[in-house]
C-alpha cells in the first residue's frame, strides 16, 4: 500500500469569513477584494441547492489522499449503497457517495448514498486482507480506479529490450468536504486480522439478546390493541413462531413521541402483558423529530434547556417531518443523550414496560423539504460544530443515547434492542441495523444479499432487509422466496408500508402459509447456532454472515461471488432470488472440502459449480464438511418458549473424517454473562470416531438442564456394530442407533446427555 502516489493529498485551511476578512483589511488595497470575489464567484463561500443557500462561513474546507493498494483486485466496504459487494471501477462513472439520506424506494446498482455511512473498505488478493478507514462523517465520495494486471511490457534496458510483469493496483481516492484527514490502515494479514484491528477502533456487535434473533413482525402500522391481539393470535392459531411485534408511528398521540394514541392504545400496558404471556416482545418507533407544540413535554424541557440543533442565525433548526413543523434533538451533545437517556425510565414514558424495545427511524436525519430531504448544512450543533462536519454520525449518536436509556432503565442489568436505520463506524456496538424502504420486486430480494454482506465484513452483523419489500404487494411466490431468504439472515424482520395490502403470514392460502411456517420454524431450529455465531462476533469481531472470499481467501473463484455466502464457517445459503426457478447453479468452494445438502443429505465434492434442484419448499443450504452445528430439536411459540427444550448436533465428517464445533450458552438477556461470567462455552469434536463434548471457557459457569437428544452424523462411511455413550464418571451406556448405507448417515435419537456436561459417544 503507497499513500499519496498520485499526489492527491489535499487540505483546505479554515478561512476568516469574508465580512470579518474585509472589515480587517486596509480598505486601499483592492486586490485582496478583488480575490474575494473571485471566490464568491466561483461558488466556493456559498452553495445553492433549490430554494436553499448554504453559507460556507470558513469558506471552502475540503480534505483528500489517495491510497494505492499493489497486486489488489478486489475491494469491498464503505455501504451503505444498493450495489454489487464487490466494489465497481469509477473512473467512467460517479464516484461512491457517503451521506446519509432518507431514500424512498432507493435505486439499484447505483452508487448514491442512503441511509447510513461507513467509511472504511478492505481489499483482498491471494496472499493478504488489508483494510483503510477514513475517519471522517462529513460528505464523502470515494472513487476506485483498477488497473488490470498486464503479463508482459516492453522495456527498455539499454539496447536489449527486456519483458517485465506488471502487477494491477487499485488507486482509491478519498475525499471529504470537511473535517481533517484522520486514516487508519489496517495490515491483516488475513481477514479476520482485519476485522480484530477494525473492531479495536470501533467496538464488536453488541451481544444481542435472544429473543432479537427470532422472527419480528411489522407493519406501518398495526391498527389498535385489538388488531396487534388479533395478528398475535394468528401466529399462534397457524402454529407460526414470533417474538416481537412492532409498532410505527401511528401508535402515538399525534405522532409526539413517547406517548399512546388514547383512541388506539387505550391500555398498552395490558396490550403489553399479553405479548408478555407468550413471551413474546414489542418494538416501538422513536425518531430524532420533535412536534414543536408548547402542550408536549418532551418538547418544553427540551426547548428551555437548549437541547435542539440551531440554524445558522442561532434559533432553534425546524424541519418539517411525520408530525409536521419540529424540532431536532442535538444528539452531538452529551447532556442531549443522557437526558434523552432518561425518558426511557418507565416513569417518564408512561404506559412502558420491561418488555418494549425501541426503534429509530428518520435518523439520516429526514427533513422534508430540505436539501435532499435533511438538514442543512450550515446548521450548527454543540460545540459551534456545522452539520456538515458531522452529518454522517447524526443517527448513530441517537441509537448510543436510545441504548444507554434501555440499559439505564433495568439500571444495568439488561441488554437493550435498537434497531437504526441511520448508521456509522461503531453502530454495531448499540444493535442492529436494517437496508431501509425497500420495494417488493425481485430485483429487490437480489440485491439485500450484497447489501448485507458489506454491512457486515464492516462490523454490523446484525443487519437485515425487510421481507416481502416495504413497498408494493409481493407475489406469493416472491413472499415466499423472502421468507426463506430472510431466515438465513441476521435480522429477520417482515414489514410493509400502510397503503400495502396486509400481507401476515396466513393470509396467501394454505400453501403458502405452509413454506412460510417451515421457513420460519428452521430460524428457530438454528438458533443455538445463530447464537453462537453472535458470541464470536462479539468477542472477536467475526462476521456472522460472511462472503466466501473471508472463509476461503486463497480460491479467486470465490471473491467474486455475492448470490451465496456462508453463516459462521459451517453453513453455505444459496437463497433463490429469481422467479419460477427450478435450478440454482451453486458454487462450492474448496478443493479439499466437502458439502452436505441439508435437505437431502447428498454429498458434493469441493471447488465445483453444481445444478441443484429446487421447488417453492426449497432453500438449497450445505453444511461443511468437518462442522459441527448445534440446533433445536423442538420449536415453541417464541425463543422464550424453547429455553429448556432439548438439543440436536449435525455433524458432517470432512475428507479425514474429522469435525468441530461450539455452542454458546447464557441466560439470553442479562449482562450476567459479562460481569459474573454465567455462561456455558462448549466445543464439540469428532476424532478417530469419538465425539467429544468439553469445555472451551473455564471461565464460564452457567448449568444447564438441557440435554442433547439426537446427533446425526453426515458421511459416515461404514456401518458401525455398536454405539455407546460415555459420562465423565467412566460409565458406558449401549445406544441404540439407525445407519444409512445409501446416505452415509448415523443417526442417534432419545439420547439424554447434558449439554453442560463433559461426555463422549463411541462409534464401534
Amino acid at each position: 500500500m503507497s499513500i499519496n502516489s498520485l499526489g492527491q493529498l489535499y487540505f483546505e485551511h479554515l478561512q476568516i469569513p469574508l465580512k470579518q476578512r474585509a472589515a480587517k483589511e486596509n480598505k486601499e488595497d483592492t486586490s485582496v477584494d478583488a480575490s474575494q470575489e473571485d471566490q464568491e464567484d466561483l461558488g466556493l463561500w456559498e452553495e445553492k441547492f433549490g430554494k436553499f443557500v448554504d453559507v460556507k462561513v470558513n469558506g471552502p474546507a475540503s480534505v483528500g489522499l489517495d491510497f494505492s493498494l499493489h497486486g489488489f483486485e478486489h475491494l469491498y466496504g464503505i455501504p451503505q449503497h444498493a450495489e454489487s459487494h464487490q466494489l465497481k471501477n469509477t473512473s467512467d462513472g460517479d464516484a461512491y457517495r457517503l451521506y446519509n439520506l432518507d431514500v424512498y424506494g432507493y435505486k439499484i446498482h447505483d452508487k448514491m448514498g442512503i441511509y447510513g455511512s461507513v467509511p472504511y473498505l478492505l481489499a483482498h488478493k491471494l496472499s493478504r486482507t488489508v483494510g483503510i478507514f477514513w475517519l471522517n462523517a462529513s460528505e464523502t465520495l470515494v472513487e476506485i480506479n483498477t488497473e488490470p494486471a498486464v503479463k508482459y511490457t516492453l522495456t527498455q534496458m539499454g539496447p536489449v529490450a527486456a519483458k517485465q510483469k506488471v502487477r494491477c493496483r487499485t488507486d482509491v481516492h478519498w475525499m471529504s468536504e470537511s473535517g481533517i484527514i484522520d486514516v487508519f490502515l489496517l495490515t491483516g494479514p488475513t481477514p479476520s486480522d482485519v476485522f480484530k484491528q477494525y473492531s479495536y477502533l470501533t467496538g464488536t456487535q453488541a451481544m444481542p439478546p435472544l429473543f432479537s434473533l427470532g422472527y419480528h413482525q411489522c407493519r406501518w402500522n398495526y391498527e389498535d390493541e385489538q388488531d396487534i391481539k388479533e395478528v398475535d393470535a394468528g401466529f399462534d392459531e397457524h402454529d407460526i413462531p414470533y417474538d416481537v411485534m412492532w409498532l410505527d408511528i401511528e401508535h402515538t398521540e399525534g405522532k409526539r413521541y413517547f406517548t399512546w394514541d388514547k383512541k388506539r392504545f387505550p391500555n398498552p400496558k395490558r396490550m403489553q402483558e399479553l405479548l408478555r404471556s407468550k413471551n413474546r416482545k414489542l418494538v416501538v418507533i422513536s425518531d430524532p423529530h420533535i412536534k414543536i407544540d408548547p402542550n408536549y413535554s418532551v418538547y418544553v424541557k427540551a426547548k428551555e434547556q437548549g437541547f435542539f440543533v440551531r440554524n445558522h442565525e442561532g434559533g432553534d433548526f425546524e424541519g418539517v417531518c411525520w408530525p409536521g413543523l419540529s424540532s431536532y434533538l442535538d444528539f452531538t451533545n452529551p447532556k442531549v443523550r443522557e437526558w434523552y437517556s432518561g425518558l426511557f425510565t418507565f416513569s417518564a414514558y408512561q404506559g412502558s414496560t420491561d418488555i418494549l424495545y425501541i426503534w429509530n427511524d428518520m435518523n439520516e436525519p429526514s427533513v422534508f423539504r430540505g436539501p435532499e430531504l435533511t438538514m442543512q448544512k450550515n446548521a450548527i450543533h454543540h460545540g459551534n460544530w456545522e452539520h456538515r462536519e458531522l452529518h454522517n454520525i447524526y443517527g448513530f449518536y441517537q441509537q448510543m443515547a436510545t441504548a444507554e436509556g434501555l440499559i439505564q432503565r433495568s439500571k444495568g442489568k439488561e441488554r437493550p434492542f435498537v434497531l437504526t436505520r441511520s448508521f456509522f463506524a461503531g453502530s454495531q456496538k448499540y444493535g442492529a441495523v436494517w437496508t431501509g424502504d425497500n420495494t417488493a420486486e425481485w430485483s429487490y430480494l437480489k440485491i439485500s444479499i450484497p447489501m448485507l454482506l458489506t454491512l457486515s465484513i464492516t462490523g454490523i452483523s446484525f443487519c437485515g432487509a425487510d421481507v416481502g419489500g416495504f413497498i408494493g404487494n409481493p407475489e406469493a411466490e416472491l413472499l415466499v422466496r423472502w421468507y426463506q431468504a430472510g431466515a438465513y439472515q441476521p435480522f429477520f424482520r417482515g414489514h410493509a408500508t400502510m397503503n400495502t395490502k396486509r400481507r401476515e403470514p396466513w393470509l396467501f392460502g394454505e400453501e403458502y402459509t405452509r413454506l412460510i411456517r417451515e421457513a420460519i420454524r428452521q430460524r428457530y431450529t438454528l438458533l443455538p447456532y445463530w447464537y453462537s455465531l453472535f458470541y464470536r462476533a462479539h468477542v472477536a469481531a467475526q462476521p456472522v454472515m460472511r462472503p466466501l472470499w473471508i472463509e476461503f481467501p486463497e480460491e479467486l473463484d470465490a471473491f467474486g461471488v455475492e448470490d451465496e455466502y456462508m453463516l459462521g464457517s459451517a453453513l453455505l445459503v444459496h437463497p433463490v432470488t429469481e422467479p419460477k426457478a427450478s435450478t440454482v447453479d451453486v458454487f462450492l468452494p474448496g478443493s479439499n472440502e466437502v458439502w452436505y445438502d441439508c435437505k437431502t443429505f447428498a454429498r458434493w465434492e469441493g471447488a465445483r459449480t453444481v445444478k441443484i434442484p429446487v421447488a417453492l419448499d426449497t432453500i438449497p443450504s450445505f453444511q461443511r464438511g468437518g462442522s459441527i452445528v448445534p440446533i433445536k430439536t423442538t420449536v415453541g411459540k417464541s425463543t422464550g418458549y424453547m429455553t429448556d427444550s432439548p438439543y440436536g448436533l449435525r455433524v458432517a465428517l470432512s475428507t479425514k473424517d474429522s469435525a468441530m464445533g461450539e455452542f454458546y450458552l447464557d441466560d439470553g438477556h442479562s449482562f450476567r454473562y459479562l460481569h459474573q461470567k454465567q455462561f456455558l462455552h462448549r466445543k464439540f469434536s469428532f476424532l478417530s470416531d469419538v465425539l467429544i463434548n468439553s469445555c472451551a471457557d473455564e471461565r464460564g459457569h452457567y448449568p444447564s438442564k438441557c440435554v442433547v437428544e439426537q446427533i446425526f452424523v453426515l458421511g459416515l462411511k461404514k456401518q458401525p456394530s455398536s454405539v455407546t455413550t460415555r459420562s465423565s464418571d467412566g460409565k458406558d451406556e449401549p445406544v441404540a442407533f439407525t445407519y444409512c448405507a445409501q446416505m452415509s448417515t448415523l443417526r442417534l435419537e432419545k439420547l439424554s446427555l447434558n449439554i453442560s456436561a463433559d461426555w463422549e459417544v463411541h462409534v464401534r
